[in-house]
């Protein structure tokens, strides 16, 4: 097989579909396929919605179209499989996107086609969930008539320094000489280079727990902040000196959400689960993030009621509803735990994010986010995601938002120590 007859078709064109289909249409033709009709034609009229790839960079991929139509898919022989992978109410893997990706695929492939996935699973759930599905679907053989690749996501949203051609991509190919074609696939557009893993399963494994470990980490340093507050100590403080050693890892308290840290460890206790193993450590660190939101409601309360602010008639405002800092994603945000803790104390809450579209936060979550926040209003602010105009503002800017007496929370030390009224 031979890189240069590749014909490319990416399914999904999101965060992480958009930038891998502008760079294989740089090289090889290549059909950006989603099927949102919406964001097809604003990817045809060069805007992208997610703010990940620019007018210039979408109109450089000369090889690109973008389709909606499953017809257009034909043409390709191999298929990059980038659909969201999601958890339900219950925190338990969603594989539905992808199940119905593998079924479309089935429909379309070709004898000696290749079938990439890079939305992240758990160990095993390609061969063991998806490739069953293009069998059953195509009538063709596994690793005799197609073949399967895996190369896990590190998309970043919102990091303009590290894209996609300058982060190291995991490959792993379904046997040796996939492994080695999708190796040189993606080497043919990534700058930093790959590392072929040994398996699929092991390309799988390694992705999930990047996440896991940083989710991990993240739920200590949480919880270390929630004993610091108890004793009166400042966490900012510690952190600074306890960074001064070397090998001293550097991580913040936080709300730990979007599309991948809050959701990917489950993926991997749901497998651990599966094999008779309890994963006691990450389901604790996962128990202490999802309870941060309440965390960050409850201590913002006990601080009006110290002040002797009434809360039936206080009115908060809420700085930030993305994921993390100047990007646009509000998937799986844990700003909206803050909200609906507050709001169970009766308070009337109102919500600015200049990145965010008003119509995505009202169909995702029901809230409506303000044009611009009221001058003078708030008896509460709380600065939840750090986006540089957040930090522009400057303490006097945020704090001209807050009634006569009220209160400055600063949840990600945008501010120096001494200019909030509370940090987490």
């Amino acid at each position: 097989m031979n890189v240069d007859d590749a014909c490319i078709a990416v399914i999904g064109l999101g965060y992480v579909g958009l930038p891998l289909a502008v760079e294989f249409g740089k090289r090889y033709p290549t059909v950006g396929f989603d099927i949102n009709r919406e964001r097809i034609k604003n990817l045809r009229e060069g805007e992208d919605d997610t703010l990940e790839v620019s007018s210039e960079e979408l109109a450089g991929a000369t090889y690109l179209h973008y389709s909606f139509s499953v017809d257009e898919l034909y043409k390709a022989n191999v298929y990059i499989v980038t659909v969201p992978t999601p958890i339900d109410r219950h925190k338990q893997p969603n594989l539905e996107p992808l199940r119905s990706a593998s079924e479309m695929l089935g429909g379309v492939i070709s004898k000696g086609d290749v079938i990439v996935y890079e939305s992240t699973v758990y160990p095993g759930a390609t061969e063991e969930q998806c490739i069953p599905v293009v069998e059953l679907v195509s009538g063709l053989k596994y690793n005799r008539d197609f073949f399967a690749g895996y190369s896990p996501e590190r998309i970043n949203p919102g990091d303009k320094e590290r894209r996609i051609s300058n982060i190291i991509k995991v490959t792993s190919g379904s046997n040796r000489e996939i492994a080695n074609y999708v190796d040189a696939l993606y080497t043919s557009i990534i700058t930093a280079g790959t590392y072929k893993a040994k398996s699929i399963k092991v390309a799988e494994a390694a992705k999930v727990i990047e996440n896991t470990q940083r989710d991990v980490n993240i739920a200590l340093i949480n919880e270390l902040a929630i004993i610091f507050e108890k004793m009166d100590i400042d966490t900012e403080d510690v952190l600074k000196a306890a960074g001064t050693k070397w090998n001293f890892l550097p991580f913040r308290p936080g709300l730990v959400g979007g599309h991948c840290i809050g959701v990917d460890p489950y993926y991997l206790t749901h497998k651990a689960a599966s094999i008779g193993y309890d994963p006691e450590m990450i389901l604790a660190g996962r128990k202490i993030n999802d309870g941060m939101g309440e965390y960050v409601a409850s201590q913002l309360v006990k601080e009006m009621i110290k002040r002797k602010i009434k809360l039936g008639r206080a009115k908060i405002l809420v700085l930030g509803l993305a994921f993390k800092e100047n990007c646009p994603d509000i998937r799986n945000t844990k700003v909206v735990d803050v909200i609906e803790n507050l709001q169970e104390y009766d308070l009337t809450v109102d919500v600015y994010d200049p990145w965010v579209s008003a119509e995505v936060a009202l169909k995702e979550y029901g809230l409506k986010v303000l044009y611009e926040p009221e001058s003078h209003a708030y008896d509460g602010i709380v600065l939840a995601v750090a986006h540089r105009e957040f930090i522009d503002m400057g303490e006097q800017e945020l704090r001209e938002f807050g009634a006569s007496s009220h209160i400055l929370y600063d949840l990600k030390y945008c501010l120096p120590s001494d200019q909030s009224d509370i940090r987490l």
